[in-house]
């Protein structure tokens, strides 16, 4: 009888949430670092626009729509206006310069890296908006914002983990931050496919060709910011009355900046301009448009409407259901079909509290929320109260479901800092350094004579006789 044929071996299986390389880490601990102080902004101003609105309605609503700009330029614009528009294009810049990097040296530079992450983000943004349109359908309501509820606010979510005191290792900080970038791109196409409608083509020519200019100027290595600024600042003045939302200008620059180091470069022109604008961005442009933009009516009746009418129960629920079912169902389903195995230290518990985390959207929400039903005021206001009721409970259900392996995360996160040589390199990664391993011996072997010299002087103060009163 023949002998059976040998089993293939199987092929090598892709670790999910595996650790980072030094270099990624380094980067990914210092851009959250802003973004988690920035989000703590965050949500002091929507604290304050909450108070104010509520208490001083009047004084909020004469200033949010106080008018201010050159009218021959088409930039007569109110407060609120040049938040939205003004303001978030340095968010949505930041959020350019994040994605070119993402694309040339982070996670989605590997094609076979970028898929788990990628159909996450995707079945994150399908699945709120299914459930919206969903909701609305079978209430009666309006579709127009099934947008809404399929972005997630990264700055919120750090903000969330620093108040509740969750250090999540570095792999699935990575991960919420690779979902967020991703999240940002499919939010830019939606805002410039689905809500550009009248398009002027002189103004939209001229900031293309601002563009061309600009990137142009890049490539030829010149300098300065006297340059660029007031270059980036025509082009979104042409972006804004092309039709075109204007912060599609912001995003389009920082997709042009190099984002590759170069032989002698220790960060390249994209890093050191993203870490120059960041702090501006997290800390400034962000929490003014949410003074402007989250400042709506929380009496009990809208609240008690946020459950009731479709439109805003299609949002809360899309974001807290939705964003979760979809994150996890996407992550687990990609995992299984492409053999990734998940990294060892961590559950699947963990995957599903992050996708819930994610169920945070704020600031592309709210901004979605005012075009989706631009020139309805009262629903406007009401889908704004939605994302911030939605947030929290996705806030307060995260929260929770991160708190039980909170120990766990701790000392994963302990294991990552540890620098017992305190040359500057987490331990964790010189494992396999036989220098590592010699420094490491000299260390133990001084602290080892230090504990005899200390044991040999309490042996010899204890056996000395007492002397004579």
């Amino acid at each position: 009888m023949a002998a059976p044929a040998p089993t293939p071996p199987s092929p090598s299986r892709r670790t999910f949430l595996g650790r980072l390389s030094l270099p990624e880490r380094n980067y990914l601990a210092d851009a959250l670092r802003t973004e988690t102080v920035g989000g703590v902004i965050l949500l002091v101003a929507a604290v304050a626009a909450l108070t104010w609105a509520n208490t001083l309605g009047s004084s909020y609503r004469a200033i949010s729509d106080f008018h201010l700009g050159p009218q021959s330029l088409g930039l007569d614009l109110s407060m609120q206006h040049w938040a939205a528009d003004g303001l978030l294009a340095i968010f949505f810049f930041v959020a350019g310069v994040e994605l070119k990097r993402e694309l040339v040296a982070g996670d989605l530079r590997d094609p076979k890296a970028a898929v788990l992450p990628v159909i996450a983000a995707v079945c994150g943004m399908a699945a709120p908006a299914i459930v919206y349109t969903l909701v609305t359908v079978v209430g009666g309501g309006s579709t127009d914002g099934w947008a809404v509820p399929t972005a997630t606010d990264i700055a919120f979510a750090l903000a969330v983990l620093a108040v509740i005191g969750t250090s999540l290792p570095s792999a699935l900080r990575a991960f919420l931050l690779t979902l967020a970038v991703v999240d940002d791109l499919f939010a830019i196409l939606i805002i410039a496919i689905v809500f550009t409608e009248d398009i002027d083509f002189v103004a939209l020519i001229g900031a293309v060709v601002g563009l061309a200019v600009f990137y142009l100027l890049l490539r030829k290595n010149v300098r300065g910011w006297y340059v660029y600024v007031p270059l980036a600042l025509v082009i979104w003045g042409l972006m804004y009355n092309s039709g075109v939302h204007a912060t599609i200008a912001g995003v389009a620059m920082g997709l042009m900046l190099r984002c590759t180091r170069r032989e002698g470069e220790q960060h390249s022109p994209g890093e050191h301009i993203e870490h120059l604008i960041r702090p501006l961005s997290a800390g400034l442009a962000v929490p003014l448009f949410a003074l402007f933009s989250a400042g709506v009516s929380l009496s009990g009746h809208a609240l008690a409407g946020v459950f009731t009418r479709p439109e805003t129960l299609g949002v809360v629920l899309g974001l807290v259901a939705g964003k979760t079912i979809g994150i996890f169902g996407g992550t687990w389903l990609a995992a299984r079909f492409t053999k990734a195995e998940l990294n060892k230290d961590l559950a699947w518990a963990d995957v599903f509290a992050v996708a819930s985390l994610a169920g945070i959207g704020f600031t592309v929400s709210l901004l979605i929320g005012e075009l989706a039903f631009e020139g309805n005021a009262t629903l406007t206001n009401e889908i704004k109260a939605a994302v911030l009721m939605g947030s929290l409970i996705a806030a307060v259900f995260s929260g929770a479901l991160l708190k039980l392996r909170v120990r766990r995360y701790r000392t994963l996160y302990e294991a990552e800092e540890l620098d017992e040589d305190q040359d500057g390199v987490p331990d964790i990664y010189e494992q396999d350094d036989p220098a590592y391993h010699l420094r490491m011996a000299a260390i133990h072997e001084k602290k080892a004579a230090e504990h005899r010299r200390l044991a040999e002087l309490a042996g010899a103060a204890s056996s000395k006789p007492d002397s004579p009163a």
